[in-house]
């Protein structure tokens, strides 16, 4: 009887810490190198209690700063990267610095290259989701572009980041 009992407890244990557990989705893109450029990278995605944790590691930059952006359609096939559209911006708002005022969807920033050409950046969201049926916040199936040049944040509809030097699609991990 001590047995069953004991069976009974793990059992219950199991149960309540598997229904607290939260789901968590992860999506990725994968970043190839456009425009004659050697860049290469991974952005990934989390999304875990109705936030998404974006984390960028980007290599074979030029030293310096680099806008970062989601496009519209998730197809990198073209050499210059421009098959991926402009910046994803489902609202029809204006071009603008993340989380100030008026912003694109895919208005992610700018990343610091240090001198190896290595960049990252971590960025917290509560308006884009992981396969939801919201087309104004699932990033699936959209393409992350990094620029050669910095964001301006203000020129529209781009932020005048010159050429597009790396593309990767959103898909899930």
């Amino acid at each position: 009887m001590k047995i069953l009992k004991t069976l009974c407890i793990v059992f219950v244990s199991i149960m309540f810490f598997t229904s607290c557990k939260t789901e968590q989705k992860q999506a990725i893109a994968t970043i190839t190198a456009k425009s004659n450029s050697n860049v290469n990278g991974t952005v990934t995605f989390t999304e875990k209690d109705g936030k998404i944790m974006m984390s960028a590691k980007i290599n074979g930059l030029t030293p310096g700063t680099h806008a970062i952006h989601i496009h519209e359609n998730g197809d990198c096939s073209s050499d210059d990267g421009k098959s991926a559209g402009g910046h994803w911006n489902p609202t029809k708002d204006n071009h603008g610095k993340w989380k100030h005022g008026e912003f694109h969807s895919g208005d992610i920033g700018n990343l610091e290259a240090d001198e190896n050409g290595v960049a990252t950046i971590e960025k917290e969201s509560d308006f884009w989701c992981i396969g939801c049926e919201d087309e104004n916040k699932n990033i699936l199936n959209h393409a992350i572009i990094v620029h050669a040049s910095a964001d301006d944040f203000k020129s529209q509809p781009s932020g005048a980041a010159g050429a597009r030097v790396g593309c990767g699609v959103i898909t899930l991990k």
